[in-house]
């Protein structure tokens, strides 16, 4: 939750007027719980996306996931009907899977870096190949997992995609 990357993601979408929530996963930071190897995180999603629902009922939902939040993220965020659009944020496709998303049709913005050592930028072009939908894959050329020194591209990325798919959306 505190990592740059997640930051940064939920400033550009706070600075659309996009209500965000951030949370940790079972048994990270000061959270209750141990870690469950994405069976239980499924759970805390669900549970963030019913929260959501209740605060905001008549607000498309945007799942939006970095890493190990990605793979449990999307994978909920694709199976729950209330949610209309997804985002990946350095999916970790050397070694986690993500064939799920081949039967998810909405809308998706995944952003990674040529250089991610968990994602390496070939792979996610394998999956998306048979991922259907509207689909947009923004490479940062050189950055790593995290992003380091590339956040603004991230930003612009975020930014760009949801103002195409949200053209009432405004800079606050």
């Amino acid at each position: 939750m505190h990592n740059k990357v997640v930051y940064q993601a939920a400033k550009s979408m706070d600075t659309l007027g996009v209500p965000v929530l951030r949370f940790n996963f079972r048994g990270a930071g000061l959270s209750a719980g141990s870690h469950d190897r994405g069976v239980g995180e499924q759970e805390d999603v669900q549970a963030a996306i019913d929260f959501l629902a209740a605060e905001f009922p008549d607000t498309p939902r945007l799942l939006a996931g970095f890493s190990f939040g990605s793979w449990v993220g999307l994978r909920v965020g694709c199976a729950d009907p209330r949610v209309s659009e997804l985002m990946g944020m350095g999916i970790p496709v050397n070694n986690s899977d993500f064939s799920y998303l081949s039967r998810c049709p909405k809308p998706k913005l995944f952003v990674q870096g040529t250089s991610d050592e968990h994602g390496a930028w070939e792979n996610v072009e394998q999956i998306l190949a048979i991922t259907p939908g509207n689909n947009r894959i923004v490479f940062v050329h050189g950055a790593e997992h995290f992003f380091a020194g590339r956040l603004d591209e991230l930003n612009r990325a975020i930014t760009e995609w949801l103002m195409e798919h949200h053209p009432e959306l405004h800079r606050i």
